[in-house]
């Protein structure tokens, strides 16, 4: 009988059944080695068929043979399960009871414990007691006869038993046992001092273990803050070697710091010690030196010394407070500070204003003397605020013309050196004013840079500038004051920038604030004052010269030409020259402004260019030839107005330019080009008043066309 296959694979019955044809001999292909005889593959089929049903039998006898037998052993499992579980809950039981029972015996023995302690403790006192007692009798009697006061390398037994008949002899009275008392504090200084020598030559030989133990020992005596002490000071020998004594007070007190950990039992205590020994000692003398040396030779000297040492003081401080010194080391190294800086703090914005009062001072007069100019007194009060007025309304100079020669008056370099020792000021103002103090202090400061800076400097040089302004009919005048504009705008702008960095961090929380920004409004209101009348003046000079060049280069033949036929200029030299003069002042102007100011000081002259030029035209009478002079001037007027970049100066000259072509336009065209665009808004008595300039005015009945 042949067995089915066994595998591993998933059966398929398609599969085993060509298997097995292909295995029975005449089941194969037609084509194979033995013809197809179905007759022998359908025997071999039942056959196998045959087979396959003995085999499912077979394994089904099998099946339920291990079925019968995993029913048994399932019930057998069952039983032994419940027989575990019985036996475990007496083995529970007996845990109980035995835990039980062992709790009342611990309870005893807690007891007995507690019995044996209170006899043991009384009796251990009495040993202890009759032990001093036998050390005291020696002491009594005079003679120390016992090893432990006799022997060096009981040094530590002797100082335990010494400390102990040392405070029961404070209790003794003094009448009867002043001997036998003076012999134990004798006993007791000598140890002392024996125990504070051991450490001292421990510390020397670097042995930190035997440091600890004296330490130990020396701790419930009265010269363990000497053991300190003498510590403290021995680990400074030698640590000072350099110049710099805050870079040797941080190394020496990073390798102490790893050192009293190992020696001392309250490690944060001795470093608080050192750091304040090393305050109040080295640094404090360290400053002293410093500042003592130049307190009154040299102020700029000590208050950079001032800054530095105070600096570097508190950079340490920050340092050492990654150092275990008690609960609140931030106070106690502030206190430090302030006990060293203190004297020298309390006076210092006094000095800081003094100097900077003599440094400022000092600073105008070497500028003033290398420019060999002795200063004007400016008036103040009512009596120069009346003047001011006067001088905005009338336009009149109140005062001599005063002639500088181009000199503003106005120094970079002054300002540079201004601002560099107002900004030490701040620097150090911020650093050693007390908080509550740095506002006010700051305050004072600004108010001595606009005293030096804006008042003595830049208002000086707008007076002085004001006061050289010339007259406006003067003759080919030096027009310097928008060259004192420039500097003085350049000039504050690097105080408002100083004013934003350095000053509003200081006050931008207090009310100092308020009061700073009303200071800085009142001089720059002072200050945009002056700058407004001198360059209101300068461009009346600027029209007082332009005025001038017409009055000398414009003749009236220029617009009446005696031969109308051969004119072969474009432009009249007066207009030449005006324009070139305009356009010098207007790239003056362009330099020395900046901003909107720009466009508002073109359009202030540009207006007045065109008034002058406008009156001018009407001084003439014009020919048929002479008024197209007259337009190609005014066309090169407003060639150059184009300079001006600005709309209504442009326009006004577009205007001008229509009103002259009424001077060559002819009668019967009149009323055409007066209803034009640019000429239909003007005023008639206007465009009546050009057209009577025409030489052909009355000839031709110009007045009968122009109504």
């Amino acid at each position: 009988m042949t067995a089915a296959p066994e595998s591993c694979e998933p059966f398929d019955a398609d599969e085993y059944i060509e298997r097995l044809a292909w295995r029975t001999p005449g089941g194969g292909s037609k084509g194979g080695a033995e013809a197809f005889d179905p007759k022998r593959l359908l025997e071999e089929f039942e056959n196998h068929i045959e087979e396959l049903k003995q085999l499912d039998e077979k394994i089904q006898r099998r099946v339920e043979k291990l079925e019968h037998q995993c029913h048994r052993e399932a019930k057998e499992f069952a039983h032994k399960v419940q027989d575990l579980q019985r036996s475990n809950q007496v083995a529970f039981q007996h845990f109980q009871e035995l835990d039980e029972h062992i709790s009342y015996v611990a309870t005893k023995v807690c007891h007995l414990g507690d019995q044996l302690e209170g006899v043991n403790t009384p009796r251990q006192r009495a040993v202890e007691a009759q032990r001093l007692m036998t050390y005291f009798n020696e002491f009594l009697d005079g003679d120390l006869r016992s090893d432990v006061f006799n022997n060096p390398e009981k040094i530590k037994e002797a100082a335990d038993i010494i400390q102990k008949l040392h405070l029961i002899a404070q209790e003794l009275p003094f009448d009867r046992f002043a001997d036998v008392k003076a012999k134990i504090a004798s006993k007791y200084h000598d140890l002392e001092r024996q125990l504070i020598q051991e450490f001292t030559a421990a510390q020397r030989r670097g042995e930190i273990g035997r440091m600890r133990e004296v330490a130990a020992v020396l701790l419930h005596f009265k010269g363990y803050a000497h053991c300190v002490d003498v510590y403290i000071k021995q680990c400074q020998e030698g640590a000072y070697l350099r110049n710099d004594v805050f870079e040797d007070t941080a190394v020496l007190c990073q390798r102490v710091n790893k050192q009293v950990g190992e020696v001392f039992s309250s490690p944060e205590t001795v470093m608080a010690k050192l750091i304040q020994n090393i305050f109040e000692n080295k640094l404090q003398a360290h400053v002293r030196e410093k500042l003592d040396e130049t307190r009154h030779s040299d102020v700029e000297q000590y208050l950079k010394n001032l800054y530095d040492l105070y600096t570097r003081t508190t950079a340490l401080a920050t340092k050492l407070t990654e150092f275990n010194l008690g609960s609140d080391k931030h106070t106690f190294l502030s206190k430090l500070i302030k006990s060293i800086f203190s004297s020298y703090l309390e006076s210092y914005i006094d000095m800081e204003r003094e100097y900077l009062r003599t440094r400022g001072a000092m600073i105008l007069q070497r500028y003033y003397d290398s420019k060999n100019h002795q200063k004007r007194p400016i008036g103040t009060g009512s009596i120069q605020e009346l003047k001011e007025r006067i001088r905005q309304a009338t336009n009149l100079p109140l005062g001599p013309i005063i002639d500088t020669h181009g000199e503003t008056f106005l120094s970079p370099e002054l300002v540079v050196n201004l601002l560099q020792e107002t900004r030490h000021a701040f620097e150090r103002c911020n650093r050693l004013s007390d908080p509550s103090d740095l506002p006010k202090n700051a305050f004072s400061i600004f108010l001595l840079l606009v005293d030096h800076l804006c008042v003595e400097h830049i208002d000086y040089a707008l007076e002085i500038g004001l006061s050289a302004i010339p007259s406006s009919d003067a003759k080919n005048a030096n027009l310097y004051f928008l060259d004192v504009v420039q500097q003085a705008n350049s000039i504050f702008h690097l105080f408002d920038k100083q004013f934003n960095d350095q000053l509003m961090p200081l006050i931008s929380s207090s009310p100092k604030l308020a009061e700073c920004l009303h200071k800085k409004k009142e001089v720059i209101e002072q200050m945009e004052v002056k700058l407004d009348t001198g360059i209101d003046k300068t461009i009346n000079c600027m029209v007082g010269q332009m005025k001038h060049i017409l009055a000398t280069e414009q003749k009236k033949t220029d617009f009446r030409p005696e031969d109308e036929n051969n004119v072969m200029i474009q432009y009249t030299t007066a207009c030449s020259k005006v324009c070139a003069y305009v356009s010098r002042q207007v790239e003056h102007v362009r330099k020395s402004m900046d901003g909107k100011n720009v466009d508002t000081v073109l359009m202030e002259l540009g207006v007045r260019f065109h008034r002058l030029i406008h009156e001018h035209l009407q001084q003439y009478s014009y020919s048929s030839m002479g008024g197209m002079l007259a337009i190609c001037d005014v066309a090169e007027y407003r060639r150059c107005a184009k300079d001006f970049r600005v709309p209504l100066v442009l326009q006004l000259f577009d205007t001008l330019h229509a009103l002259c072509n009424l001077l060559v336009v002819a009668p019967d065209n009149l009323k055409q080009v007066c209803s034009g665009e640019q000429l239909t808004n003007l005023d008639r008595n206007l465009l009546h008043a050009f057209v009577q300039l025409r030489l052909d005015y009355r000839s031709a009945r110009l007045g009968r066309h122009f109504s």
